[in-house]
């Protein structure tokens, strides 16, 4: 039976990536750890994505990407979202996504980014403190200072 209290989560693969592993173990750990998710599966275009998260009215989407298409499919899904009206879904990812990219993608909207070998419980407590104290809506200077503040090693960058 489902919390009807738990947030609901959007996990999908935008683009030609077909490489869903990680997006699966993300799928099952934030299961685990009290959270509804909604899984897409592969090859799903912006637009695809933004329907979905209206249709399931989630609380945050996360997006999944190996594929270096990050800085177009990234921000695309951000914008359709505030196009839609969904100004409170907050957007993460995660996959292979260079450093030099994060602060851009976190102009855009994107309020994490979170490197291979994140431990998942650590995204799990991103999500439920950026979700509960709206933490996620601050300015991405802020936001980087705190994870700064918080980091440890290179996993998980806000």
């Amino acid at each position: 039976m489902a919390n009807k209290n738990a947030y609901r989560i959007l996990i999908a693969k935008p683009g030609l990536d077909g490489h869903d592993r990680g997006a699966k173990v993300i799928v099952r750990s934030l299961r685990d750890a009290g959270f509804e998710v909604i899984y897409t599966g592969i090859r799903q275009t912006p637009e695809m994505i933004a329907r979905t998260a209206l249709q399931e009215d989630v609380d945050a989407v996360g997006l999944s990407l190996l594929s270096g298409a990050h800085m177009t499919l990234f921000p695309k899904v951000v914008d359709l979202l505030r196009k839609t009206g969904l100004d409170d879904v907050m957007v993460f990812g995660g996959g292979i996504i260079p450093e030099e990219d994060e602060a851009a993608l976190r102009k855009s909207g994107v309020a994490a980014v979170f490197g291979p070998g994140t431990p998942t419980v650590r995204i799990a407590e991103f999500l439920k403190d950026a979700l509960e104290t709206g933490s996620w809506k601050s300015s991405p200077k802020k936001t980087a200072k705190k994870a700064a503040a918080k980091k440890k090693g290179r996993h998980a960058r806000r």
